[in-house]
């Protein structure tokens, strides 16, 4: 974000450069710092990912970021104004692979085993290599657009994880309409793996281990890959049952700000519903209904009002989508019925829908 790299200086546009940097970060970065620190028990926090600093950085000029004096510019003048010693808040960028020597660990690695260098030693681990990836799939937006997400970043996607608890509080899994998530497999021709639990807390991850650990034997999945946002309960379970299994996990919508996600999906052409209702701001007038531009207004207003996650981060509402690039054919519902609860608490149960062809300009 502040134009950090020697790339930077051949940048014909600074800022658009960085901005790209930060859009990619999941893809590599943060996927391995999250391993990293799962594996060291730790909780990782990422500040200068907050979607507030993030805007205001990639908003300042790239004159104050970048210049003759050297790079980073003002995040070593405001050092200096903190009161950090010149010498250290000037000193050259070194890298962290420099700074604890693990580069040099590599470089010995490398001709230990009988590469000319280390460059070519990390090309035989990789080789570009994207692991086969089964998705953990509730039938609701995240899932989806975690899933879209990497397969435009070109990762096969194997098959679909699908949890069905009994325990419609279940802290882990989505409920509402579980059962048409089959129907979802078939509009995108990706196989599904169900598997079935009481949902009882914390028991319930022994069920789920189940089922990630026979996608792997039968779909041949190195991965998996979560559409938590904030959810950290969630995620850090899932990495755990991961790491034990040496599998990979990827977060690709970690820490996206939740009115962005909600825009993005609809700039995706994304169609879905909400599923249920369980916050004070909403009532049953919002099942069945899909959402568009003037829902997400409404949500953003009741966030400013009352609080409410703008994307359900908080449990206010559950998705179900009808339709998005990944599907051949969009579904329809034909039945539905909305079970009521209190004033603001409501479910959608969805009874049949079928399959049918898309419009020629539905996604245009």
């Amino acid at each position: 974000m502040f134009g950090g790299y020697n790339r930077h200086k051949k940048a014909t546009d600074l800022n658009s450069e960085c901005l790209k940097d930060t859009l990619n970060i999941h893809l590599k970065d943060t996927y391995r710092d999250g391993l990293i620190a799962s594996e060291l028990e730790l909780d990782l926090r990422s500040p200068f990912l907050n979607r507030h600093v993030a805007e205001y950085a990639l908003g300042i000029p790239a004159a104050l970021k970048l210049n003759e004096k050297g790079n980073k510019m003002i995040l070593r003048q405001v050092a200096e104004r903190a009161g950090i010693p010149a010498e250290f808040a000037l000193r050259n960028k070194k890298a962290a692979q420099y700074g604890s020597k693990f580069d040099r660990a590599i470089e010995k690695l490398a001709k230990r085993t009988g590469y000319k260098n280390k460059t070519d030693y990390l090309k035989n681990m990789e080789k570009n290599y994207k692991p086969k990836l089964g998705v953990l799939f509730s039938s609701g937006k995240d899932s989806h657009f975690a899933m879209y997400k990497m397969k435009e970043a070109g990762y096969p996607i194997e098959c679909l994880i699908t949890v069905k608890s009994k325990n419609p509080d279940s802290y882990m899994f989505h409920t509402p309409n579980i059962n048409m998530a089959s129907l979802q497999s078939e509009a995108m021709g990706i196989p599904l793996l169900e598997q079935e639990t009481a949902g009882e807390k914390e028991v319930e991850l022994d069920d789920l281990k189940k089922a990630i650990e026979k996608a792997k034997k039968e779909y041949g999945t190195e991965g998996v890959v979560t559409g938590a946002l904030y959810s950290t309960y969630q995620k850090e379970r899932i990495e755990g049952i991961c790491s034990e299994l040496g599998m990979y996990v990827y977060s690709p919508l970690w820490h996206m700000d939740q009115e962005e996600e909600m825009h993005k999906l609809l700039e995706e052409k994304f169609h879905f519903l909400f599923s249920s209702i369980a916050a004070y701001g909403l009532n049953n007038k919002w099942l069945g209904k899909e959402i568009t531009k003037n829902e997400i207004d409404e949500l953003v207003k009741l966030n400013d009002k009352i609080g409410l996650n703008v994307a359900g981060e908080g449990g206010e509402f559950e998705s179900f989508v009808l339709d998005c690039p990944l599907y051949s054919r969009r579904i329809e519902i034909k039945k539905s019925t909305v079970i009521n609860i209190d004033e603001y608490t409501a479910r959608l149960n969805i009874e049949d829908a079928i399959l049918v062809q898309k419009d020629r300009t539905q996604n245009e």
